[in-house]
């Protein structure tokens, strides 16, 4: 992996943890202040853009599933971008209480993430 690839993947792998922790404050120091989340809200995904929209979006959602956590399943680089595929788990206490199945694609800028796109099945 290039030096460039390994930084791509630390600033991801930042987010996840943060993420996973349901640390707002960490989640946002790990993406950039012009930052783009895109949700899966039906049909397209509703776009969050800028510190203040995205920062609201993980805040609803960290306190509509609190137990909830992903699982990356895989992570792979091209250049400036990263996709993880990722198991959802809804109910960090009980795994088979229910599960999403998808994969995020980032960009990333000066090791921050700059974008999050997220895509499920089904």
């Amino acid at each position: 992996m290039t030096e460039q690839e390994q930084s791509v993947v630390g600033a991801v792998e930042r987010f996840n943890t943060a993420f996973n922790d349901h640390d707002v404050d960490a989640v946002m120091a790990a993406m950039t202040d012009d930052c783009i989340f895109e949700d899966t809200s039906p049909p397209d995904g509703q776009r969050h853009e800028g510190n203040e929209a995205v920062r609201a979006a993980w805040k609803e959602l960290f306190a509509s599933s609190p137990d909830a956590r992903f699982e990356a399943e895989e992570i792979f680089v091209a250049g400036d971008r990263c996709v993880v595929l990722w198991r959802y788990v809804f109910v960090a206490s009980d795994p088979s209480a229910g599960h999403l199945r998808g994969c995020d694609v980032f960009r990333v800028r000066d090791g921050k993430v700059a974008e999050k796109l997220v895509y499920v099945k089904g």
